[in-house]
This record gives C-alpha cells, structure tokens and sequence, in this order.
C-alpha cells in the first residue's frame, strides 16, 4: 500500500513539472527609440560686439559655442 501512494504521489509531482516544449508562443512586442535632434531649432549663434567685456573663459566659450553650431547646424558668418 505505501509503495502504491509513493508510486501515485511521484507520479502525480513528477507530471506537475512537466512542460511543454515547442507549440505556439505569444508574439512579441519590440519597442524602438528614435532620437531627433531638434537643437539647431532653437539654439542661434552669440554675437558679441566691441564694446562687450568678456572675460578669457566667457569668450572661449562663445566661440566654442558658435564652432559647434556652424558645424553641426550650418551656421554661416553674419555678414557685415
């Protein structure tokens, strides 16, 4: 009699555990990130005139500014 309800409980745990293999899955949902860069609409160049006191860093960093837009917005030169 034991060895017949060891016999069902192993029986019993053992088909629990079973999967299936192969068959129909869920389809998957992929999610694709698009980055647009929309700086060059609303960054312009800094103009600077004469009479403006700039300190070294302050206009380094003007003119870094103005280097990165004309090369990646196309900024030309104001024309005198």
């Amino acid at each position: 009699m034991k060895t017949l309800l060891l016999a069902i409980f192993l029986l019993v745990t053992l088909t629990g555990c079973c999967t299936r293999s192969g068959g129909e899955t869920e389809p998957r949902v992929e999610y694709k990130t698009k980055v647009i860069d929309t700086a060059c609409d609303w960054t312009k160049p800094i103009y600077v005139s004469k009479a403006d006191v700039l300190s070294d860093q302050t206009a380094a960093d003007i003119l870094a500014h103005n280097r990165a837009g004309a090369k990646v917005c196309g900024w030309k030169p104001k024309g005198k």
